[in-house]
């Protein structure tokens, strides 16, 4: 049987996307030519809409439709949870922290070419005022731990009334934030230590 190349491309299209292997992609590209115009069209318009309406937060990073995002413009700005990526906040809004966030765009991490320079640590230096902690949430592999560090350090002789603390027991060295359950998360985050 010849390979229908249209349905090929959109099984392509969807393994392009973190934890869809190929199965899911077919299934996922089965699904939308057995749909409806109407339905097809819907997904296609929300993903366009994402593409054009979302962005980041001018001053923490996270994605917004605003130029500053609510959660900036509403919070405690004296406690900043610097996390990764705006996909490890989610999990962390779920054990009721009142702060806000601080994005880096990423961990230290030479193997992939990304240098302490390529991450928003400037910015953060920025948002210092005021500040009476900050949390290093990033994830607990050798990266996340490096960039945690480097930024603790850093931030501890800039800084040397700010409490700086990172989320302690509960998360296993080489999780990721955005898979953790809540119980974790929370549990985590109740017994943060100081770095």
């Amino acid at each position: 049987m010849k390979p229908i190349k249209s349905i090929e491309r959109l099984t392509a299209a969807f393994r392009k996307l973190p934890g869809v292997g190929p199965k899911t992609a077919w299934r996922y590209a089965m699904s939308l030519v057995d749909a409806d115009d109407e339905t097809a069209r819907e997904f296609c318009d929300a993903i366009l809409s994402v593409k054009r309406e979302v962005h980041r937060c001018i001053k923490c990073g996270n994605y917004t439709e605003d130029e500053i995002c609510e959660t900036c413009l509403t919070r405690d700005n004296s406690v900043i949870c610097v996390v990764a990526y705006p996909k490890d906040i989610p999990p962390i809004e779920k054990t009721g922290f009142g702060g806000v966030y601080h994005v880096l765009g990423g961990t230290f991490s030479p193997r992939e070419g990304r240098g302490i320079d390529d991450l928003r640590v400037a910015e953060l230096v920025e948002r210092m005022k005021g500040v009476k902690e900050l949390i290093i949430a990033t994830n607990p592999d050798l990266e996340g731990e490096a960039t945690a560090l480097y930024i603790a350090t850093k931030f501890r002789k800039l800084y040397p009334d700010v409490k700086i603390t990172r989320p302690a027991q509960g998360i296993s060295v080489g999780s990721e934030m955005e898979f953790m359950d809540e119980a974790t998360l929370t549990r985590a985050f109740s017994s943060r230590r100081e770095m």
